[in-house]
C-alpha cells in the first residue's frame, strides 16, 4: 500500500510552529491548502494555482468559511498575487519554486516546505544544490531534507535582517 500523497507534507509541518499566515503554491484543487488549515486551526490559509478551473474546484471544497480562513486565487510561482512579507510559511508540493518571488511573500524569519510525493530521481542531486544556491541567493536558507513515506521534504527559512 502506498503512503498518502501529503505524508511528507505532515511530516515537514512538525517543524515550522504555529503559522499566523500560509501559503500554497501550484495548489491545484487544494488538498494540501485544506490540510494546511486543519492542522494550523488559527491560521489563514491561502493558495494559488495557474489553473482558473483547478482554483475554482479548490473553492467549492471550502464550504462554509464564515471567517474567511482558506481562500484560492489564480497566479503562478513567478507572480504571487500577495504583499511583501506577508506569510509565515510557503509550501509547493511537486512543484519547484521561484526564489525572488518566494523571498518577496515571506516574512523573515518565515519557512519555505518543498515537499516531494516520490523519491528523487537526481543520484547527484545537481538539481537541489542549484536551487538552494539560487534560494539562498535571495536570503532563503536551506535547513534540511528528509525522507517522508514515499517522497520526501526540503525547509528552508528565510533570513531575518541583521
Amino acid at each position: 500500500m502506498d503512503p498518502p500523497p501529503l505524508t511528507p507534507l505532515a511530516a515537514a509541518v512538525l517543524h515550522v510552529g504555529e503559522p499566523e499566515r500560509a501559503l500554497e503554491v501550484e495548489c491545484g484543487e487544494g488538498e494540501g491548502a485544506l490540510f494546511l488549515a486543519r492542522e494550523f486551526p488559527r491560521a489563514r490559509v491561502r493558495g494559488v494555482d495557474s489553473s482558473e478551473r483547478a482554483v475554482a474546484r479548490a473553492g467549492d471544497r471550502v464550504g462554509l468559511d464564515p471567517e474567511g480562513r482558506i481562500a484560492f486565487k489564480q497566479g503562478s510561482p513567478s507572480s504571487l498575487p500577495f504583499p511583501e512579507d506577508h506569510f509565515d510559511l510557503v509550501v509547493l508540493i511537486d512543484a519547484a519554486p521561484n526564489p525572488a518571488e518566494t523571498a518577496r511573500v515571506l516574512r523573515p524569519g518565515g519557512f519555505l516546505i518543498l515537499a516531494s510525493t516520490s523519491p528523487r530521481r537526481d543520484p547527484l542531486a545537481l538539481r537541489r544544490r542549484l536551487l538552494n544556491r539560487r534560494l539562498s541567493h535571495h536570503g532563503i536558507e536551506h535547513r534540511s531534507t528528509q525522507p517522508a513515506g514515499g517522497g520526501e521534504f526540503s525547509l528552508y527559512r528565510l533570513e531575518e535582517p541583521g
